[in-house]
């Protein structure tokens, strides 16, 4: 009786051991199609890379190279001065100049078209400016640097600049134009 249980057992087992092989088979088609498709997404994650790595590296680079010079300075290159401005071509009696208050104090136009006068200058508009202006500048037209430059001295106006944010048809007729800051 030993011997046919010990028979059973050993058959039994073999049994289990083909159970195990035909389930083992059952999930091998499995495993190889995981594989598989883990190659096929590894290939795609290469490619996706190497796109990317194609597409922004060339604006990445540019961009580094930009900030790199810019962290080193501008490149010394040696540019013109400006030329200093020419003497006057105008009297001041033939130089018509604007006043404008663009602080919001009340009377600074009038008063400063007093002084403004008071060197010679003709007067054209006074008024107010369209804005609130920090400091007080002076402002010419085109050609009129020079008038410009001997009005801000006469005044001790530090600022003389062109026409910004203003047209030449605005002056009505006037070659400078005085803006009173705060």
């Amino acid at each position: 009786m030993r011997r046919t249980n010990s028979l059973r057992a050993m058959q039994h087992a073999q049994d289990l051991d083909l159970d195990i092989d035909l389930h083992l088979d059952a999930i091998r088609p499995w495993r190889r199609a995981t594989i598989a498709v883990s190659a096929v997404a590894a290939v795609e994650l290469v490619a996706l890379a190497a796109i990317a790595f194609v597409a922004l590296g060339n604006p990445l680079a540019s961009h580094l190279r930009e900030t790199t010079a810019a962290a080193a300075g501008p490149p010394r290159v040696r540019t013109a001065q400006p030329a200093p401005p020419k003497k006057a071509a105008l009297a001041r009696a033939d130089t018509s100049v604007m006043v404008l208050n663009g602080g919001g104090q009340a009377g600074a136009a009038h008063a400063a078209a007093t002084r403004v006068s008071a060197h010679g200058y003709q007067l054209g508009q006074i008024g107010n400016a369209p804005g609130v202006t920090p400091r007080t500048l002076i402002m010419y037209r085109p050609g009129y640097a020079a008038e410009g430059a001997r009005l801000g001295r006469d005044l001790h106006v530090r600022i003389v600049r062109p026409l910004d944010g203003m047209s030449t048809t605005q002056l009505m007729g006037a070659h400078l134009v005085l803006i009173m800051g705060r």
